[in-house]
């Protein structure tokens, strides 16, 4: 991971037009947001917002006090220096024929990866994993012809 990368764990009330009110903070402030990923928590009431930026420690610093003055945000985490499990999901369709499937399935296999659905001429693999994991399992792939992907960002949580 980049030096200057940042990965925030914000808890925030969960209404309409929260998610709308954070990323407009970035957005006004010119940070460039480089993943996003929000769901509700355990608690209804409440959803955590995992946000990877990329900034010095000035900017860090700006981005949380900001965030820290609107009204539905509750708690800010770096996980950026603590012990933590960061996780990002993948779905990856890629060219596919009956000579080069059961070499996907082995690459899809050393990575622990899920092959979630076959056609006739491509092959989707599942992989969740630290985005290192990832990437190995993307460069890997790419030389087969990659059709789609998807990727849901960095979601993480605090270790302990």
């Amino acid at each position: 991971m980049n030096k200057n990368r940042h990965v925030l764990s914000i808890l925030v009330e969960n209404y309409s037009g929260t998610l709308s009110k954070v990323a407009g903070l970035f957005s006004r402030r010119g940070y460039n947001v480089d993943t996003l990923n929000v769901a509700e928590t355990q608690d209804p009431n409440i959803s955590r917002i995992t946000v990877t930026v990329t900034g010095d420690v000035y900017i860090l610093e700006q981005i949380t006090k900001q965030l820290n003055k609107l009204i539905n945000v509750i708690k800010i985490t770096d996980l950026t220096k603590r012990p933590s499990v960061l996780r990002e999901l993948m779905l990856i369709k890629i060219h596919s024929n009956t000579q080069t499937r059961s070499e996907l399935i082995q690459i899809a296999d050393i990575f622990r990866a899920k092959i979630v659905d076959v056609s006739p001429k491509s092959v989707t693999i599942e992989i969740t994993g630290d985005e290192d994991k990832n990437k190995g399992l993307l460069e890997l792939v790419r030389p087969y012809g990659i059709v789609e992907m998807s990727r849901t960002g960095l979601t993480a949580l605090e270790r302990g």
